[in-house]
């Protein structure tokens, strides 16, 4: 019988015909794998967006003092007259969340004392947050908000908050609209010693 010391030229190429096939599927399964992660990473890109964007708008209702005014006419708009939820360090901001119906673009303005449409005199940040939305819809009524946001081609996403409720006007006491009705220091009997 004989000893083999080495391979023969057949079953090297054939080796390296085998090598090559197993090289070329794992190649096509790391591309596979890169566009899936690439996918993802825009996934969660846009979600973590789109999240940043929920989170602001709750922030700025439950910071409020529940002074919102909610109207839909040439643009939909919320506007919270006084939050401490400041993206730009202000200590109380007005904040408006506006959808630009040309384009539907939701936008927040942030700034002190300012009225809609805003004026290139008026300084306030603007924040372009979301393009081609598709439904922006809250809702109040008594002590809670509904906020509805929808993108085109998206799932939508909201929230509601209870126990916002309108502050009260601070209700003028009788006495100083009416002078009679404020006793004299004369009149009023001296405090009780213990």
């Amino acid at each position: 019988m004989l000893k083999r010391k080495a391979f023969t030229l057949l079953e090297v190429l054939i080796s390296i015909a085998l090598l090559t096939l197993v090289m070329l599927a794992l190649n096509r399964s790391v591309a596979i794998l890169r566009d899936s992660n690439t996918h993802l990473f825009e996934y969660l890109k846009a979600a973590k967006s789109e999240t940043k964007v929920l989170n602001t708008l709750y922030h700025d209702i439950i910071a409020s003092d529940g002074n919102l005014t909610i109207s839909k006419d040439e643009f939909s708009r919320l506007c919270i007259e006084n939050t401490v939820n400041s993206l730009y360090e202000l200590s109380v901001a007005k904040v408006c969340w506006v959808v630009l119906k040309q384009d539907n673009t939701l936008l927040r303005i942030e700034g002190n004392n300012y009225s809609l449409p805003v004026g290139y005199e008026e300084e306030v940040e603007v924040d372009l947050l979301v393009k081609d939305l598709e439904v922006f819809d809250i809702y109040h009524e008594k002590d809670k908000v509904m906020v509805l946001i929808k993108e085109r081609n998206k799932e939508g996403m909201g929230f509601m908050l209870q126990g916002i409720t309108m502050p009260e006007t601070k209700k003028r006491d009788n006495n100083l609209t009416n002078p009679a009705s404020v006793p004299s220091p004369l009149q009023t009997p001296p405090p009780q010693l213990i």
